[in-house]
């Protein structure tokens, strides 16, 4: 039997050793003092154990307020990798007690000024009890009909405010663009004025006209984030109108809620992870990204959005690829999934992001680069196509546009070269 193995990155003005003995208490059998019952052999069974810990910088000043450090001695804050390692026996296969004991209390303990949950090794165990995501990369490529280069796709913008019909109607001057993909907004979920039974129907109508006219179905993701009766309801409502996508909110759902609509889907899920600035945009608090993303494939989710090149965010790019390879990374025999590119994508990141990533394993995003393309938004989806396309074979944009209008007019209008 497998055992969780999770590394962080703490900061505190203790002993590392003492710091460490206390998260692994903290998370597993232990506490401040002694109880009654707290034998060797419970300790031997159910006992967090700290396997390593390295050393790394240190100051005088602690990142975050509000830890307790020693009385006795004036404070030198140390930096350290610390990897505990927890008996699967206290949780079993429990996706909402692993989250709990890998990221729980530990982040209010007072002997520390900062804590990150790094990353995380699941065991197999986990896997009989959380089927895989269904779709992932090769089935969401089949759905969609792309194969070769990313899946590119867009937002419907504004994010609030359209009507069922409006939003119909833009589906149907991006169908005729000819993009691979579109997504609701985050904000756009089953609202009063734009619910989401109307919503499928109007853009269903229009994605399977598209369909029958051309061959080509577009893939459009419906937000059915809300209360978990609504949430399968709405999956349902998507699929009788023969909808191939559906779409959470991650964090405001809770990712044990996502595996259950992952047994009940009949779709590929698309992961949003609106708020994830919470978690992560501190360096010494929250959780990296890494990590997350195999609680969110444990869970079932088909698609991952990880930010982009050169965004409008804070997320550097070293942080938005070392999401996206960790996303690609094989996971349990099967946890397949796609990463989504977004965040003021245009068609000149397409080289930098191939080039980081090596693969066209993923679903590209641009709003402003394809709507806001001079000559329309047939020609910005064209633009990012032979961006890709160039990327691939390692031609140089500004060579490439020579003989390719549509990515030279994006070039010249967006390019921040």
């Amino acid at each position: 039997m497998g055992n969780i193995i999770a590394k962080y990155l703490i900061e505190t003005a203790y002993p590392l050793e003492k710091a460490a003995e206390v998260m692994a208490g903290e998370q597993s059998s232990g506490t401040f003092v002694k109880v009654p019952g707290e034998t060797p052999e419970l300790t031997e069974r159910h006992a967090a154990k700290v396997l390593e810990i390295v050393s790394l910088s240190s100051s005088d000043a602690p990142s975050l307020s509000g830890s307790r450090p020693p009385k006795d001695t004036a404070p030198r804050y140390q930096r350290a990798d610390v990897t505990i390692e927890y008996p699967f026996v206290n949780m079993g296969a429990s996706l909402a007690t692993l989250i709990t004991t890998c990221s729980g209390n530990l982040y209010e303990l007072g002997q520390f000024s900062g804590l990150k949950l790094l990353d995380v090794e699941i065991p197999k165990e986990f896997a009989t009890h959380y089927p895989p995501p269904q779709f992932g990369v090769e089935g969401t490529r089949k759905l969609a009909g792309v194969y070769e280069r990313p899946i590119i796709g867009t937002i419907i913008k504004p994010s609030v405010g359209f009507s069922a019909q409006q939003t119909a109607d833009l589906v149907k001057t991006l169908c005729e663009a000819g993009l691979d993909f579109i997504k609701d907004d985050e904000l756009q979920t089953n609202s009063p004025h734009n619910p989401l039974a109307e919503r499928a129907e109007k853009v269903m109508r229009v994605i399977n006209d598209h369909a029958q006219r051309t061959g080509k179905k577009v893939m459009y993701a419906f937000n059915i984030t809300g209360d978990i009766d609504d949430m399968l309801q709405g999956h349902d409502t998507v699929l009788a109108h023969g909808g191939t996508c559906v779409m959470v909110n991650l964090l405001a759902m809770g990712l044990p809620s996502v595996a259950y609509l992952r047994k009940h889907s009949q779709l590929p899920i698309h992961g949003h992870r609106a708020g994830w600035g919470a978690m992560s945009r501190h360096p010494l608090l929250g959780m990296e990204f890494v990590a997350y993303q195999k609680f969110a494939r444990l869970a079932g989710v088909d698609h991952l959005h990880v930010n982009g090149i050169r965004n409008k965010f804070t997320e550097s790019d070293e942080s938005v690829i070392a999401s996206a390879n960790a996303i690609l990374t094989p996971m349990l025999g099967g946890y397949s999934a796609m990463p989504v590119f977004s965040s003021g994508q245009l068609a000149e990141q397409a080289p930098d992001t191939y080039n980081a990533l090596n693969s066209t394993d993923l679903i590209y995003l641009a709003g402003g680069g394809i709507l806001g393309h001079p000559d329309g938004a047939a020609q910005g989806v064209q633009s990012l196509i032979q961006a890709w396309k160039a990327a691939i074979e390692r031609i140089p944009l500004d060579d490439y546009a020579v003989n390719h209008p549509a990515l030279a007019t994006s070039l010249k209008a967006f390019s921040s070269r």
